[in-house]
């Protein structure tokens, strides 16, 4: 029986440059930020815009208490399921 060097193209992985930018392996200069990838995945529909990649929550941290809330302009927010919808 053979080793690894017999086994056949069908299940040897694909070269790193046939990954695409999200599995270029690590430290590769194909690499895109987390901000990157984000933005990438939500302007990606046919319709989608610029908006819907603006951020809609705020992250701070404060005395090493990581709070993380919804931007005040940010589109859609919780609230009251009863009640009517404010206007901005």
């Amino acid at each position: 029986m053979g080793g690894w060097d017999e086994v056949s193209d069908a299940v040897k992985p694909p070269p790193a440059e046939r990954l695409g930018p999200y599995r270029g392996g690590m430290g590769t200069e194909n690499e895109m930020t987390d901000d990157e990838k984000r933005h990438d995945q939500l302007t990606a529909a046919p319709d989608a815009t610029e908006e819907d990649a603006r951020p809609r929550i705020v992250v701070s941290e404060h005395d090493g208490v990581k709070r993380i809330d919804i931007a005040e302009d940010a589109p859609v927010r919780p609230g009251d399921p009863t009640s009517e919808p404010r206007e901005n």
